[in-house]
């Protein structure tokens, strides 16, 4: 199926039940505008409410793009910011692909936020908090429950620096490998989880809205938005980069590991020892070999 032909299979089949809540389109829509607030204020509160020690009642929207201080500086482009009625700032991302950069990401987010928080000719102590909101669709730190907080602290004595900085992530597969729990047993954050994780049952589903009024008008917010020709246009488009860019990383993985199987083989080593060094099955390796015949081989010793 060529990029045309995925690209009209998304359209048409795209529903209310299968759509991709972390899909950065659909989630500005939902969490990034001024009507639907009151949905990323209750998914806030649900992150947050343990560490602001209050819970938040408004915000007000931040522009998401950062324009540099140099023309030669990076743009930063934030899913979504706003600055909460106790005047801490909040950006939220969401990234789906692992390009193992996501530490660095969020600290170099996180710094062009504070800077630009100081406004001109004024001290140090004009500076405001800054939280920084990950939500990843796959597993980054060793820890294994899904949400983690990263501050400065004092390795010594665990005493904490300054809260201006204060950087979560929620990592989706450590929730949806977890602990199963009813929609009743989880908390609000996990039901959030529940909800960007997308794999409920229909009868799970309508369960999550009835529990939660933020939830249910994000899925309500999800209907409107795919219902908008322009907008399900915007959203395949992110989803077949998405795809094209898996598509080209298991690409480059295929031929990496075809051309050391080879290499291997031509050297003697058996398909067993193969598939151990290589972490993959006896049957990749004899695929490979057939698929890549070799005319001679070497003596069997093992280096």
């Amino acid at each position: 199926m060529d990029s045309r032909e995925d690209r009209e299979a998304l359209l048409l089949n795209l529903n209310e039940k299968n759509y991709n809540p972390l899909n950065d389109v659909l989630f500005k829509f939902i969490f990034g505008k001024e009507e639907r607030k009151q949905i990323t204020i209750d998914f806030l509160n649900s992150v947050l409410l343990d560490y602001l020690h209050h819970e938040i009642k408004d915000l007000t929207f931040a522009p998401t793009e950062m324009s540099p201080e140099h023309e030669y500086d990076k743009l930063t482009r934030l899913d979504v910011a706003c600055v909460l009625d106790s005047g801490e700032q909040v950006d939220v991302e969401v990234q789906v692909i692992n390009q193992k950069n996501m530490q660095n990401r969020s600290l170099y987010y996180w710094a062009q936020m504070y800077v630009m928080s100081l406004p001109s000719g004024k001290t140090y102590r004009a500076l405001k908090p800054v939280i920084a909101i990950n939500i990843l669709d796959f597993s980054l730190f060793s820890q294994t429950e899904p949400h983690a907080m990263f501050g400065v602290y004092n390795p010594e004595n665990g005493e904490r620096l300054s809260k201006h900085l204060e950087i979560h992530f929620l990592e989706i597969p450590k929730f949806v490998n977890g602990p199963q729990k009813s929609i009743k047993e989880m908390n609000k954050m996990e039901r959030w989880l529940a909800y960007f994780a997308n794999r409920l049952t229909d009868q799970e589903k309508e369960e999550l809205a009835m529990q939660e009024v933020a939830i249910s008008d994000a899925m309500l917010a999800a209907k409107a938005f795919l219902s908008d020709t322009a907008e399900r246009r915007e959203y395949i488009n992110r989803e077949m980069a998405r795809m094209d860019y898996e598509s080209g990383i298991e690409d480059a993985i295929e031929e990496y590991e075809v051309s050391k199987v080879v290499s291997m083989l031509k050297r003697g080593k058996s398909p067993e020892f193969i598939a151990d060094a290589l972490e993959i099955t006896v049957e990749k390796v004899n695929r490979i070999a057939k698929e890549n015949p070799i005319n001679q081989f070497y003596d069997k010793e093992e280096f």
